[in-house]
C-alpha cells in the first residue's frame, strides 16, 4: 500500500511575553495562531472496517489536538515559568485568568516542538506526525518536520 499524508488545520487565540527579549514582544500581547498537522500512514485496507480508506479520520486527529493543544492554549496567557513576569501571571491567575507557566521560551519555534511532542504521544501506532506548521501571523511561522527529527 501507499502512504498517505493527511492534514487538519486548527487555530485558535494566544498571549504570550518573550523573557528577556530586546524588542516589542517582550511586552504581554496576543496572537491569533493556525496550527496545520500532517500526519502519514497506509489507508486502512480492511473493508469491514468502519474507518475503510482512511489514513485516520479527521474526528480523531481533531479530538487529539483539541484535548492536547487548543483547549490548553485559546485563550490563554503562556510565560516561561522562569519569566519575571511571574507576579504578573500569579496576579491574572487569582483573577481567573488562564495562565500556562512552560519551560521554554513560548516562541512559535518552542512551542511547535512541545504541541510535536503531544501530539506524537497520542497518534497510534501505525500514524505517525509528518509535519506541524504554526502560524503566528499572516506572514510568520515555525515548522516541524518529523524527517528533520530523526
Amino acid at each position: 500500500m501507499t502512504n498517505i499524508r493527511i492534514t487538519k488545520q486548527f487555530s485558535f487565540e494566544t498571549g504570550h511575553a518573550l523573557y528577556g527579549y530586546d524588542g516589542k514582544c517582550k511586552n504581554v500581547h496576543g496572537h491569533s495562531y493556525r496550527l496545520d498537522v500532517t500526519v502519514i500512514g497506509i489507508p486502512i485496507s480492511d473493508n469491514t472496517n468502519v474507518k475503510f480508506g482512511m489514513v485516520i479520520d479527521f474526528g480523531d486527529l481533531k479530538k487529539i489536538v483539541k484535548e492536547e493543544i487548543v483547549n490548553v492554549f485559546d485563550h490563554a496567557t503562556v510565560f516561561n515559568k522562569n519569566t519575571p513576569h511571574i507576579e504578573l501571571a500569579k496576579e491574572l491567575e487569582d483573577r481567573g485568568h488562564n495562565v500556562l507557566l512552560v519551560d521554554y521560551q513560548p516562541t512559535s519555534e518552542m512551542m511547535v516542538i512541545d504541541f510535536a511532542d503531544k501530539i506524537k504521544k497520542r497518534l497510534p501506532e501505525n500514524i505517525k506526525l509528518h509535519s506541524l506548521k504554526l502560524q503566528e501571523t499572516a506572514t510568520s511561522f515555525a515548522e516541524w518536520f518529523a524527517s528533520d527529527n530523526e
